[in-house]
């Protein structure tokens, strides 16, 4: 049966230079291996983020964001400039709750709220989508590998 994972944006697969990316200061730009706001802050994938995703691919396991930030257009710009967009068969970046992200997610996938494992540093969304059904991960620092595949083992 298909599995759904899902990620947050912001201090969960990137950090924005301490902020929300909705709090940087577009245009972005590519400079060598990092994104940069017009400001020169830099924007970063956490260490394990490129691997966790490749694994899941190569595993062919089904991934998607849920992202609430109040700058969708940003956001998908840096997903974009971080070569990192097509990994995610669904995205829902726009404000507002989680919850709905979720209805929108299972309705869209056919995946039963169940089958879904979502990754994300505020403890408000894990109350939330895990109140769905959903296994909700706290993560502090970013997600990593280790994170990631317990979480995968109890799906």
């Amino acid at each position: 049966m298909d599995k759904l994972v899902v990620f947050d944006l912001d201090f969960t697969l990137w950090d924005a230079g301490g902020t929300w990316c909705d709090c940087t200061n577009p245009p972005y730009k590519r400079v060598n291996n990092h994104v940069v706001d017009s400001y020169g802050s830099e924007i970063v994938l956490y260490p394990d983020v490129r691997s966790i995703l490749d694994d899941l691919k190569e595993r062919n396991i089904t991934m998607a964001l849920a992202s609430r930030t109040s700058s969708p257009s940003w956001a998908r710009q840096l997903l974009k400039l971080l070569d990192i967009e097509n990994y995610f068969t669904y995205q829902e970046i726009y404000p507002s709750s989680k919850i709905a992200h979720f209805n929108q997610l299972q309705k869209d996938s056919g995946i039963p709220f169940e089958r879904m494992v979502f990754f994300d540093d505020e403890m408000r969304n894990i109350h939330d989508v895990g109140s769905l059904g959903v296994q909700a991960v706290l993560v502090d620092d970013g997600v990593s590998t280790v994170i990631v595949n317990d979480a995968l083992i109890q799906l």
